[in-house]
């Protein structure tokens, strides 16, 4: 089965693993690069690297972000040497993120450039930025605007959100291998990342949601609340932001429409809504077990929603 997931943050990141080792070369990745900054002199795209580590093998998966085992000796004498302490970058994230620099610079779209990254590290799945325009999040707090990383970072995401604001979304258009995945695609995931920040982004790049509701396959999102709870991040201050609540009626408001499928979490404490049809099951990605298994019920659900069609 060919299937397409949207994903950002780490949830997203860990179901594309557990997609990755049922269908391998079958599985594309279109990655939130709303998160992407310009920082210690390189360009960082912290989502579609995120996916990478994590179907790469690399991934941190203790820590949930950055490659295992790594060290932090450049930037910590990049820091000796006055450049900003609050970003950390450790060796081989930097070195991706300089190969990435020299590509762009090069004149080399995002998309390829992070195609030649995944496919170094011998990543079978296609990572797919979601367009090569650039896109920036900025979050509205107490304090005013803040870019995203500056908020997840140096705030430690403690203020209440107050609105969320995608600079240069106007321009944003699907890139045409993402366009291509779609199309081709017998199966989209909306992975369980946070809704507002990480797949927002993505849903909100000009053609995107067309490009989703004219597919063929089948549209299931899978919910990022477990036992009605957020596993990790702060997804419940971006859906206050929206007005939503922390449930899978939430999710549904926000993604509408598109939706054919639900996935959500088999000891919710709430009932999700009755459309569109939804499949109960245990959505803790605990270890490879856990992720695994989630695709499987994730796969399965779909094949059932395509032979309805």
């Amino acid at each position: 089965m060919r299937v397409v997931v949207l994903t950002g943050g780490t949830g997203g990141a860990k179901l594309a693993a557990g997609l990755q080792e049922l269908i391998g070369a079958d599985l594309s990745a279109i990655a939130n690069s709303g998160d992407d900054i310009e920082i210690l002199g390189v360009h960082v795209s912290p989502d579609p690297d995120l996916v990478t580590w994590w179907l790469s093998g690399e991934i941190d998966a203790e820590r949930g972000w950055g490659i295992a085992g790594d060290s932090f000796t450049t930037h910590t004498r990049m820091v000796e040497l006055g450049a900003p302490q609050w970003f950390r970058l450790s060796d081989r994230d930097l070195a991706a993120c300089l190969v990435r620099k020299i590509a762009l610079s090069d004149g080399t779209r995002p998309t390829e450039a992070q195609a030649s990254i995944a496919a170094a590290l011998g990543v079978a799945a296609k990572i797919l930025p979601m367009c090569d325009q650039p896109v920036r999040t900025a979050v509205r707090t107490a304090a005013g605007w803040r870019g995203l990383q500056e908020y997840l970072i140096r705030d430690r995401a403690e203020p209440a959100v107050f609105e969320v604001r995608l600079d240069g979304i106007e321009a944003a258009r699907p890139s045409p291998e993402v366009l291509a995945a779609i199309a081709a695609a017998e199966l989209i995931v909306i992975g369980p990342s946070n809704p507002v920040i990480s797949i927002g982004p993505i849903l909100a790049v000009g053609g995107m949601r067309e490009a989703l509701a004219a597919a063929g396959a089948p549209v299931i999102a899978v919910s990022p609340f477990v036992a009605g709870k957020v596993v990790k991040g702060p997804t419940e201050k971006f859906m206050a932001a929206c007005g939503q609540p922390v449930s899978a009626a939430g999710i549904v408001a926000l993604y509408g429409s598109l939706l054919d499928g639900l996935v959500v979490d088999s000891a919710d404490p709430e009932a999700p809504p009755p459309n569109p049809p939804s499949r109960a099951v245990d959505s803790l990605m605990d270890g490879r077990a856990g992720r695994r298994r989630l695709a499987e019920a994730v796969l399965e659900f779909g094949a059932e929603l395509a032979r309805l069609r």
